[in-house]
């Protein structure tokens, strides 16, 4: 039987795969994050997630892999992870008080099938004060996030509303990407 296999190191997407019941290998893959913006925003995140899970199959070529990309997008302007704390409170002061989208690219993959797709959250957060948005960069949750917080974590106070799939928001549109694997076993 195929088994399958994450291409990717995030914690999150682990503890959601493992809340669906899968059992699954995880390999990280060394791809570069950069998304190719001669395209629409959708179809840039879902050739990074595609290139991360090729990458990942030239190794099982065999087994069923699982390819993901994260992006928060807001006026126009793809957040990704900050790289700094200086990065992470601009994020924050440009998302508060808006409406911005979480877009999941999603690749699966086994030998020479491949399906990609994607997904779009919208959250709305809360007016920030300089205080809350301090307050949490020094928490270091951010760090590791795109857009600069975690709706699962503490960053969950500072969302107002969500239209669209939490879980996309968390990092893996789970219920998709469970529906989709049942179609290459």
């Amino acid at each position: 039987m195929k088994q399958i296999i994450l291409a990717s190191q995030s914690p999150r997407r682990k503890e959601l795969l493992r809340q669906a019941g899968l059992s699954f290998c995880v390999c990280p893959t060394d791809v570069e994050e950069n998304l190719d913006l001669s395209q629409s925003i959708e179809a840039a995140v879902e050739k990074l997630a595609l290139e991360k899970a090729q990458a990942v199959a030239s190794i099982y070529p065999h087994d069923i892999v699982i390819g993901a990309d994260t992006i928060v997008y807001c006026d126009d302007q793809v957040m990704g992870k900050p790289h700094t704390k200086k990065d992470a409170v601009t994020m924050l002061n440009k998302l508060s008080g808006k409406t911005h989208q979480v877009i999941s690219g999603v690749a699966l993959g086994c030998e020479q099938r491949w399906e990609c797709f994607h997904v779009i959250s919208d959250v709305t957060f809360y007016d920030l004060s300089q205080e809350e948005i301090l307050a949490y960069v020094e928490s270091g949750e951010p760090l590791d996030k795109a857009g600069a917080y975690g709706i699962q974590g503490k960053g969950a106070i500072f969302v107002a509303k969500i239209v669209g799939d939490y879980y996309n928001i968390v990092g893996l549109p789970l219920a998709q990407v469970v529906r989709r694997l049942r179609r290459f076993r």
